[in-house]
């Protein structure tokens, strides 16, 4: 793997936020807004009952930070990809003397350069405004990120699967992917709250594993490292199995000539 392959698609990509603020502004605008949106509305209902909504603000906050965590991770994976489609870049790019894998490791690190500001401001806006300090979490907080990023990047591999396959057609699945398993990863409140059925579907991802131990820790302090390694168990599968299909899709794609109508739609 070259390094400075991957250094030099990471620039390229980078400059695209550089110089048109536009997208730098759209980057922070939409995590903003939802941290905003949510903690306003937990206020609200806390001043219209009685009982004591401390711990589920907590809850609910750093559920907010810890998804666009996946999300962005994601994002910068599919988004990469989907800026050289629009840009018909694709032929040029794979054309040139870079590996897959250099490719997938330069969007990997766009992931987590997204994740690392979408953090920043997110958790300076929840210490402003809801007195919620992210890093009370403390050493967790590896952990956590590095499980979510990496399904991140699985889930992003998939989305590139799926447009490779359908085309501009599925250009929507990019955001749709990650929602899809959002409802099984029990974001926003505990698994227990599920059906029976989607209870089984939450525990085969290891996203539920984090967002259960992150409202653990909020309510006790204690970390669950058991549970962890589980879904570091589950995401080293997923990770395996989405570079699988990755690579198949983008064989077929390459052989039945779909890379070049992509390419050039």
């Amino acid at each position: 793997m070259n390094i400075r392959v991957i250094l030099g698609l990471v620039q390229r990509y980078s400059l695209l936020f550089v110089r048109n603020p536009v997208r730098g502004f759209e980057l922070v605008f939409w995590p903003a807004m939802e941290l905003l949106v949510w903690g306003f509305l937990t206020m609200f209902i806390q001043k219209q009952t009685t009982g004591d909504f401390a711990l589920f603000i907590r809850f609910l906050i750093g559920a907010t930070i810890f998804w666009d965590v996946l999300f962005r991770a994601q994002m910068g994976v599919a988004i990469s990809f989907l800026e050289d489609m629009w840009t018909r870049n694709l032929l040029n790019l794979f054309a040139a003397p870079i590996r897959l894998r250099e490719y997938l490791a330069a969007t990997a690190c766009m992931g987590l350069l997204r994740v690392t500001v979408v953090v920043v401001v997110m958790s300076l806006l929840a210490l402003g405004l809801y007195a919620f300090n992210l890093f009370d979490l403390e050493w967790s907080l590896v952990p956590f990120f590095a499980l979510l990023m990496v399904f991140g990047f699985s889930l992003g591999m998939i989305s590139i699967s799926l447009i490779l396959r359908w085309g501009q057609a599925a250009e929507s699945l990019a955001w749709a992917v990650p929602f899809m398993i959002q409802p099984f990863s029990a974001v926003f409140y505990s698994v227990d709250t599920l059906p029976k059925v989607m209870q089984h579907v939450a525990w085969c991802l290891p996203s539920t594993y984090v967002f259960e131990g992150m409202r653990e820790i909020v309510r006790t302090g204690a970390m669950d490292w058991n549970s962890l390694w589980i879904a570091a168990g589950i995401n080293i599968g997923f990770l395996f199995i989405s570079g699988a299909i990755f690579y198949w899709m983008f064989s077929n794609a390459r052989k039945l000539g779909l890379l070049t109508k992509i390419a050039t739609q």
